[in-house]
């Protein structure tokens, strides 16, 4: 059983994206992060950066005590080790996966995360850094738009847990400035994984627990 201390977050989003896929049973404990949950102390000995996510597995693979882990990039390569999806097997596959992993954890979440900040929720505007991160996050988008002209999804023709990472920050594109029109292979692929049954299920637990408001 796998613990979720969770938010509906890009970052919240790609453990249920994986969790939904792999069919594992998981508990979701709601961290509310708008009414500052991620600073109580339990959470802390579970997310010492006090951010989500962060899981327990009470059930590890060595058959010991459970296991707890933050960041998200973390969780997924670790959920893809114990059950062996999502990942490939042979190196070089392996590698393809992991570089793109850390392509999203490196560059376009930290990009579009300050898209997010400086466009839509810092009490000034500040035309530079409005302009710095838009275009960056532009540039990402084209990086990405290249990558997959040639190929299903982003480490090859398996999804793997490198388009569970990307997809929950391409999700908010409106908000980042950016017409997913101006990246046919983006939107294909973009497409292509929101209509996968899991994802739908995934994204329902914004309905349960953060419902948009009216």
């Amino acid at each position: 059983m796998i613990d979720l201390h969770y938010w509906t977050t890009p970052n919240g989003h790609k453990i249920t994206l994986f969790l939904e896929e792999a069919g594992l049973a998981y508990n979701v404990h709601p961290v509310n992060i708008g009414k500052n949950e991620q600073f109580e102390p339990a959470f802390l000995k579970i997310s010492p950066n006090n951010r989500i996510p962060a899981i327990v597995d009470t059930a590890p693979a060595d058959g010991g005590a459970p296991i707890s882990l933050f960041e998200s990039g973390a969780i997924l390569l670790y959920l893809a080790e114990k059950t062996g999806l999502f990942i490939a097997q042979d190196l070089r596959g392996r590698e393809e996966t992991l570089q793109w992993l850390f392509w999203q954890m490196g560059g376009l979440g930290p990009m579009a995360g300050q898209n997010h900040h400086f466009n839509a929720f810092a009490p000034e505007k500040i035309p530079y850094a409005m302009k710095r991160y838009i275009d960056e996050t532009a540039r990402l988008y084209g990086v990405l738009d290249k990558r997959l002209a040639d190929r299903e999804f982003v480490a090859g023709n398996d999804y793997s847990i490198a388009d569970m990472a990307i997809y929950p920050w391409i999700v908010p594109y409106e908000r980042q400035s950016q017409d997913l029109n101006s990246f046919p292979n983006l939107k294909r692929w973009f497409d292509s994984v929101k209509a996968r049954p899991a994802t739908v299920r995934a994204y329902a637990w914004t309905d349960k627990i953060n419902p948009p408001k009216a």
